[in-house]
């Protein structure tokens, strides 16, 4: 059986206003796992359950098959839309005071993904742009033997340049199978590029949890004329909506038999899933 590199059970964490509700998904090694959702679905709220940056009020989390505790830091690289340095800080400086932090640094590895990355090691934080940033959060992650790495919106405000050359780096980064990626996102399209599994949050809860592939191609997009489709058939379609006089939404594979002949049918995005869900889950 396959080793998960990461593993939550049965997640719960309540707000006066918010609540994250049995939350279970895996990220299997050797994989890139989506976390997809709307804005307030509960995608940070997980991933600061993960890093014990919350306390949660149910539920389980592994590593690697270990409980979640503070070791595993060592195996953790962590990456997100801000940069967690000082902006007067120097990346030479970045180096100095991260390199204690961790059993495993390699500093020929750091050198080589500064130059690889085009990251001098006289520039301040503040003088990076902010892909050069998240490259050098990626830099620091890759030099300390980092098995699991978590992306909080990392692609986000960059261009897409900028983006197709960190989604290199990922699939690069899991290409021997050893080594896993826990990327939360709302830019579908980067993981339509590199995701293995999506799971996607709504409301606090999965919605679902599956190989991607497999997904695509479980849903349609149709379209047609409103006044062609039954209330019963209009019940099946997910994040219904008219404009310009036509109906579209979202169906699933095994309800494509219950339409007219006269409607049309497109495949359904990752993208699609993921906004008829949201529509109709909201």
């Amino acid at each position: 059986m396959k080793l998960n590199a990461l593993e939550v059970l049965g997640l719960e964490k309540t707000y006066a206003n918010f609540a994250l509700k049995n939350v279970s998904f895996s990220v299997p090694k050797g994989s890139i796992v989506g976390l997809v959702g709307p804005n307030g679905a509960g995608k940070t709220t997980i991933i600061k359950s993960i890093l014990n940056m919350v306390r949660y009020n149910a539920g389980s989390i592994s590593i690697f098959g270990t409980p979640n505790n503070t070791d595993r830091n060592q195996k953790l690289g962590i990456v997100s839309d801000d940069s967690f340095y000082d902006a007067e800080w120097r990346v030479e400086e970045i180096n100095k005071i991260i390199r204690p932090f961790y059993r495993e640094w390699n500093q020929s590895d750091f050198d080589n993904y500064l130059k690889r990355f085009n990251i001098g090691k006289n520039k301040k934080v503040s003088e990076l742009s902010k892909g050069m940033n998240i490259k050098l959060m990626l830099a620091v992650a890759l030099s300390h033997s980092a098995q699991l790495l978590i992306l909080d919106e990392p692609t986000s405000g960059l261009d897409p340049v900028a983006r197709d050359e960190i989604c290199e780096i990922l699939n690069d980064y899991v290409r021997h199978g050893e080594r896993s990626v826990l990327f939360s996102t709302h830019i579908i399209s980067d993981l339509e590029k590199i995701a293995d599994e999506i799971t996607f949050i709504l409301n606090g809860a999965v919605v679902f949890s599956e190989d991607k592939d497999d997904l695509t191609s479980k849903f349609s997009l149709v379209k047609g004329d409103p006044a062609s489709i039954s209330e019963t058939t209009k019940a099946k379609i997910i994040g219904f909506r008219v404009q310009f006089n036509e109906f579209i939404g979202l169906v699933r594979a095994s309800d494509k038999v219950q339409f007219p002949v006269n409607v049309k049918w497109e495949r359904a995005t990752l993208d699609d899933i993921v906004v008829f869900m949201s529509k109709e889950g909201n």
